[in-house]
């Protein structure tokens, strides 16, 4: 679930609340009674699961070295003359 923080415009109390992406935002202060306003998140927390996500997830099949490019041709070594 995630956490939304709350600050009371009355009194200055900032709270964090656990609500469901669907509930309504809280709109009155518990402790005196005035209008709420949602504060944006302070910090974000990810978690990636699954493959997929490190470098040796894409190598072949037993090999855990990343791949190399291929080195590029400049010119050609025999030119006719």
């Amino acid at each position: 679930m995630p956490t939304y923080d709350y600050e009371c415009t009355g009194c200055g109390d900032e709270f964090c609340v656990e609500q469901g992406m669907n509930d309504k935002p809280l709109k009155k202060c518990k402790k005196c009674g005035g209008k709420l306003r949602k504060l944006l998140p302070k910090s974000v927390n990810l978690i990636f699961k699954g493959s997929g996500f490190y470098i040796t997830d894409y190598g072949k099949s037993g090999d855990r070295t990343p791949a190399k490019p291929a080195a590029k041709t400049v010119g050609s070594d025999t030119e006719s003359s």
